[in-house]
């Protein structure tokens, strides 16, 4: 059966669309093997700043509650510090998704400082709490920046209770799904506070979606066709109604406009509006989803989104 057959007809379609997601490049300093983007140092797409004007744009006009960053390494976008302190002025709540790492590199060491005075909630990678299984997924020596980034953003106020909120994301290693997030929140706590002295708000698990770098090694090993089985298997109807496609926009680099970010790496434009300047004058931001059965990903087990289990 068709991923779209499994869904009632009510949520085929959004509900009130109040986040606008937008991924401005897919440069990055890392290239890790579950990175969907094929994100990596040798990409060029990068978001213009014209398209970012259209994005301020559009928030105020639909006063969108949420901008939520993506990439690539976002801080890698020549033109991000300017949208992140314009962002700031006209909606409350913005979310970058960080690597971590870049945050060490030359260039970007101001970074920590500029997110705390703005604000700005952090979305972090960090797939486990053990260096081996990192740097397998990341590249050699990722984990350990990483953790020094962490310790730097701690020193800053982020992840200690307060205003400035740091929530690490969790990627399975393999073809299997996430445990339990509340668990494996526990554990990453218990872990990284014993070792590193870290703290940090919430833990997200995140199904790795079949697609990019992830796709082509399930293909090499043969696994494709059962990963693709256990997503269809572990379908959960109580995760459906909070995918994150029902409640977003996402914005390509180039402006066109997706249902969700996986939607955008395969180039399916959403229904409706095809671009963030056709955005700005839509009176409705309603509309039927396009789904496609990796979607499955989405809702298997307690289901995943940008913001962790969904049931």
């Amino acid at each position: 059966m068709s991923f779209i057959e499994r869904l009632a007809p009510e949520i085929r379609k959004t509900g009130e669309i109040s986040t606008i997601q937008i991924n401005v490049g897919k440069i990055c300093n890392l290239a890790c093997s579950h990175c969907h983007v094929q994100a990596g140092p040798k990409r060029t797409e990068t978001m213009s700043r014209v398209v970012m004007e259209a994005v301020l744009e559009a928030i105020r006009t639909h006063k969108f509650q949420t901008l939520d960053i993506t990439g690539g390494a976002p801080e890698m976008n020549e033109n991000f510090r300017w949208l992140v302190s314009e962002a700031t002025k006209i909606l409350p709540h913005i979310i970058v998704r960080t690597n971590l790492t870049i945050l060490l590199e030359k260039g970007y060491e101001d970074l920590i400082k500029f997110y705390a005075d703005h604000g700005v909630e952090l979305v972090a990678s960090l797939p486990c709490y053990t260096q081996e299984n990192v740097d397998a997924q990341r590249g050699h020596g990722t984990f350990e920046a990483s953790i020094e980034a962490l310790k730097r953003l701690n020193a800053a106020g982020y992840g200690r209770g307060g205003n400035l909120k740091l929530n690490l994301v969790y990627n399975p290693g393999g073809a299997f799904l996430p445990g339990a997030q509340a668990q494996l929140e526990a554990d990453y706590k218990r872990e990284l506070k014993q070792n590193f002295g870290i703290e940090f708000d919430h833990l997200f698990t995140i199904t790795n979606v079949p697609m990019g770098r992830f796709a082509k090694s399930l293909e090499k090993s043969g696994e494709l066709a059962g990963y693709m089985k256990l997503l269809r298997d572990n379908f959960n109807p109580c995760a459906a109604p909070n995918m994150m496609c029902r409640f977003q926009i996402s914005v390509g680099y180039d402006g066109k406009i997706y249902d969700c970010d996986f939607n955008q790496m395969q180039a399916l434009a959403a229904n409706g509006p095809k671009d963030i300047f056709e955005i700005i004058k839509a009176k409705e931001l309603g509309r039927q989803i396009v789904f496609r059965d990796y979607c499955y990903a989405c809702t298997a087990g307690a289901g995943s989104s940008c913001g962790g289990a969904l049931a």
